[in-house]
Formats: C-alpha cells, sequence, structure tokens
C-alpha cells in the first residue's frame, strides 16, 4: 500500500538444511503463474516513493529520458510504474477508465508510447477494491477501483499498452481466500488480453499480514512479503507499518522456497538514494534486495540522483546476480542474531554468499564453501562492490562494518546436490497425530498442540534452513526455557530459539536450550500442548515429517 502523509498502519523453503538425516521427507508442489513474463525479477522504477500523488506526464517522460541518459535502462530496468492518482476520478460514460486530463493531457496511451520508443515498458497502478488507496485515505477524489470492472479494466490496460500492474489490496477487509478469488480475477482478465502483463500484487495494505502466510505464486508474478516500505533501517515493526530495511529482511529471508522464475517475493520498492540511510545501510539495502531476487523498482528521484546512487542501483555484479535465470532467492546459511549468512545457487554453478552484519559494529562473519553447497579445495571470490577477486581453499570471511553486507561470487570447485524442497506434516509417534497450529492463529505466542491429521494449512510445517514454520511463523522456545516450558509461534527472527535440529531418530532439538519438542505428559488427545523437555527419544519426543 502507498499511503499519504496521515496514514494509519494498519512457505515454501528452498532447501532443507536441518541437521541431521532427512527422514520422511516429501518434496512440496510447485505453484506458479505461467504468463511467460518476470521470467527473472522485474526491474524499473516507480513514482510513489518520492513524489507520491505530485505526478504528470512530464516528471514520468523526464524520468523516462534520465532513466536511459543515467544507464539504468541498459543495466536492466525497464519497468517505468505509474503509481495512484494518475487517474481522472470518474470514469466516461461506458464505464472506461481515464487518465487526469490536467496531469496527463495527452492521454495514457500516448505516455505509453512515450516509453516504448525509449525501449522502456509501461506500468500502471490499480485495486481490486472501489478505492484506491489515495481515494481510501480521502487524499484524492473518486472511487475508482476496478470491482467490478476488472475485465473492462484489464481490456482498457492492454489498449493503453501497459506492461506492468501494480494492483493494491487496500482495504482491512476480506480474508485470505477472499483476496485470492478476488486477485485471480484480474489475473485471468490480464490473461483474456492476449498482452504479456506482469501482475504485482500487494495483500497487505492496510490488513492482516497475509504476504508471509501464503505463496500467491499461483495467482501473480510478484508479491509484498511486508507491510510498507520506509526509509529507515530499523523502525522495530515485526510486520506493522512502517517497515525499515531491516525489518523487511527478516521478514522476508524465510520465504526463500516461494521464489521461482516468474514468481518472486517482492520487500517492496528500494529507497537507494532518498537518504535517510547511510551510506553503508544503502549499500546493503540495494545488495540484499539482490540476493534475495527480489524486483529491483527504484523510487528515488532518477533526475537528480547523485554518481553515488546511480552507481549502486547499476552494480553489474549484483544486477547479474539478482537476474540469474534460476531465479533463486537466496537461503541462509546462519544466523546468530547478528551476523546473517545468506547463500544464492546462479546457474553457472557459481554460488553468491551475502556476508549481512546485523549489529551497529564491525564485527567478522565467516562461512565455508562447503556450507553454501560448493565442494573441492580451490575457489575463486569475486568481491561484488569492489570487482576484486581472491582465492581460497574453502574458508569465506570478511570484515563487515555495522549494517554492512559483503557480497562474494564464489567460483570453481563443484556444487553439491541441495537438500530437496520440503514440506509437510509432523506427526507425533506415541499418538499419530499432527502437530498443529490452533484454528490457524498468528498471533505471536501461539501454542502449538497435536490434532488429527487433517492437512489443513495449520498443520503444513516448512523446513527452512534450520527453522520449522507455519503460516509464515516460526516454531520459538521463550526466552530463557526450562523443561516444561511450552513451546510458541513467533515473527521469524532468524535467533537461535527459532533454530532447531532433527536427529535421524525423529527427535527434534532446540539449538538454544538443548531440550527436545515434546507432547506434554506423554498425552495423545487432541489439544495436548507441545513443550520442551530434556531429551530421552521417547515416543512422545519422535517426529515424523510426511
Amino acid at each position: 500500500m502507498r499511503r499519504l502523509a496521515s496514514r494509519w498502519g494498519t512457505a515454501l523453503a528452498a532447501a532443507l538444511l536441518l541437521t541431521g538425516a532427512a527422514v520422511g521427507l516429501r518434496p512440496a508442489a510447485s505453484l506458479a503463474l505461467d504468463n511467460g513474463v518476470a521470467r527473472t525479477p522485474p526491474m524499473g522504477w516507480n513514482s510513489w516513493n518520492s513524489f507520491g500523488c505530485n505526478i504528470n506526464e512530464s516528471l514520468i517522460r523526464q524520468t523516462a529520458d534520465a532513466i536511459v541518459a543515467s544507464g539504468m535502462r541498459d543495466a536492466g530496468y525497464q519497468y517505468v510504474v505509474v503509481d495512484d492518482c494518475w487517474f481522472n476520478p470518474n470514469r466516461d460514460s461506458a464505464g472506461n477508465l481515464q487518465g487526469d486530463p490536467g496531469r496527463f493531457p495527452s492521454g495514457m496511451k500516448a505516455l505509453g508510447d512515450y516509453l516504448h520508443g525509449k525501449g522502456l515498458k509501461f506500468g500502471l497502478y490499480q485495486v481490486p477494491v472501489d478505492r484506491t488507496c489515495a481515494q481510501y485515505f480521502n487524499s484524492y477524489p473518486g472511487a475508482t477501483g476496478s470491482q467490478g470492472h476488472e475485465a473492462q479494466d484489464a481490456r482498457q490496460f492492454a489498449a493503453w499498452g501497459v506492461d506492468y500492474l501494480k494492483y493494491d489490496w487496500c482495504s482491512p477487509g476480506g480474508t485470505i481466500d477472499q483476496q485470492v478469488a478476488t486477485f485471480a480475477k484480474m489475473r485471468d482478465a490480464l490473461a483474456a488480453t492476449g498482452r504479456p502483463i506482469v501482475y504485482s500484487i500487494n495483500p497487505n495494505s492496510i490488513h492482516a499480514k497475509t504476504g508471509p502466510q501464503r505463496n500467491w505464486g499461483d495467482v501473480a508474478n510478484m508479491w509484498r512479503t511486508t507491510e510498507d516500505i520506509t526509509n529507515a533501517w530499523d523502525t522495530g515493526q515485526t510486520n506493522g507499518y512502517p517497515m525499515g530495511v531491516q525489518n523487511i529482511i527478516n521478514v522476508t529471508v524465510p520465504l526463500a522456497g516461494y521464489a521461482r522464475p516468474g514468481a518472486f517475493n517482492d520487500p517492496d520498492m528500494m529507497e537507494v538514494g532518498r537518504g535517510g540511510l547511510t551510506d553503508t545501510e544503502t549499500r546493503s539495502h540495494f545488495a540484499m534486495w539482490a540476493v534475495l531476487a527480489s524486483p529491483l523498482i527504484a523510487g528515488n528521484d532518477v533526475r537528480s540522483q547523485s554518481a553515488t546512487t546511480q552507481g549502486i542501483l547499476t552494480n553489474r555484479n549484483l544486477v547479474a546476480i539478482n537476474q540469474d535465470t534460476l531465479g533463486l532467492q537466496a537461503t541462509q546459511v546462519s544466523f546468530d542474531g547478528t551476523r546473517r549468512v545468506l547463500a544464492k545457487r546462479l546457474a553457472n554453478g557459481d554460488v553468491a554468499v551475502a556476508l549481512f552484519n546485523q549489529g551497529g559494529t564491525t564485527t567478522t562473519i565467516s562461512t565455508t564453501a562447503a556450507a553454501i553447497g560448493k565442494s573441492g579445495t580451490s575457489f575463486t571470490l569475486l568481491d561484488a562492490w569492489s570487482n576484486a577477486t581472491s582465492s581460497t581453499g574453502g574458508t569465506i570471511s570478511a570484515s563487515v562494518p555495522g549494517h554492512g553486507t559483503v557480497v562474494y561470487r564464489v567460483s570453481g570447485g563443484g556444487t553439491t546436490t541441495p537438500p530437496p524442497t520440503t514440506t509437510g506434516t509432523l506427526v507425533s509417534a506415541a499418538s499419530g497425530r499432527c502437530l498443529d497450529d490452533p484454528n490457524s492463529n498468528t498471533a505471536n505466542g501461539t501454542q502449538p498442540v497435536i490434532w488429527d491429521c487433517n492437512g489443513g494449512a495449520n498443520q503444513r510445517w516448512t523446513a527452512n534452513g534450520d527453522t520449522l514454520q507455519v503460516l509464515g511463523k516460526c516454531l520459538d522456545a521463550p526466552a530463557n526455557a526450562t523443561a516444561g516450558t511450552k513451546a510458541q509461534l513467533w515473527d521469524c527472527t532468524g535467533g537461535g530459539n527459532q533454530r532447531w535440529s532433527r536427529s535421524a531418530d525423529g527427535t527434534i532439538r532446540s539449538a538454544q536450550t538443548g531440550l527436545c519438542l515434546d507432547v506434554n505428559g506423554a498425552a495423545t488427545a487432541n489439544g495436548t500442548t507441545v513443550i520442551l523437555w530434556t531429551c530421552t527419544a521417547a515416543a512422545n519426543q519422535r517426529w515424523t515429517l510426511q
């Protein structure tokens, strides 16, 4: 959602990296919108972050000219997306959308033609409900959402030459199922036009945060994972308005398994070049968006950007990592609450490694070639920022400033076969019942129970790195947990209390406490809580992921 000044706030995993044997695992189904576009993360520019409602055709054309002149187009930035407030507040007598005649006197088709003539592509904003966000917050007149006009609006977009539609829920109402059905209407309407149009959705506007709770790849090419970004490093929000760069990363990292060609997690438009972040933070912002296979949608005023900003946005090494044809999002190798290591496999056998320091002071971050899926004893490291190369026998390490990110492209050696993508039910050996998120509750502190296995989403657990996730939440050992403490669900933070190892005997052990996941009192009844207890390998501590 793109809120105004008075705005208010409302997994499938890429690999199983649990310590121990991968026992009884079933690969998850793969879903993706097959419309032939966005085979790599879309790159472009959006008007909202810098200009809000203050847009007109002169601004958009000047920006397009600057994108070309700056080299951004040639670096891959092609979609120029006109956000909220582009439209006439009233539809015409036939119910068609119209551009605002004062802001866009030449019309929207003429704007699209201008962009196409520059070798760029044309994007527009619309919503699936009755009012756009600016209209919802009474900052722009009218009620011109696509509700009830989906097919008509899709035909209009195609006639104007639109190549990218940003479709923003902007309503507190609607269940996830209702959102899916509504977003699918426009998906199908766009397909019926026969024009290839990137479909970008935001299901989180002034709404429960559905982005982390569902793989939207069957509905859209890209989907927002969090609330709106703001021009800050850390706002303290786990997933509420507004979101700092680091806060968004924390939510999006566990969703790696959702990403694939044609379907990408969207952590929102970039704040690169808008101030508010230090130079180090700005580089981290761009680097993390690159390795997370995020759409690279700039939000700065390109017409007046500095050479530094231009250099960050067009960094060829990071853009190449982002645009790799495998379309994989980096997966987490390790995280101790401060030092985070992510690895992204690339099409030519290389692996991109991000050493991300979420702390405030300089620290050394290290991993190994084996940990990132490389085999052998001789490797070359290309520093994505400095372009310098170095050799290593397997150690990958750097001194990383506070809030900084070092990215290496690791080549040489062989590539090990990654563990399978896995998701399934966790079945208790003692009762045959499943580990269950009661009533699909996503509030922090919800305590899992055992329940009759029913195949529901609240019983579908995903192994992502060494976390276990359900409905976008991580299985969590509460702070200072001791034997008898109830396990809980919490926003994924990557902390030691959310890391688990699964042994060949089926026990699941907390990395922080050393205690095992245990059905309380060895009971077998529906609704029995799950606790942490000294590991005994008894039947009530053995689980099968199936």
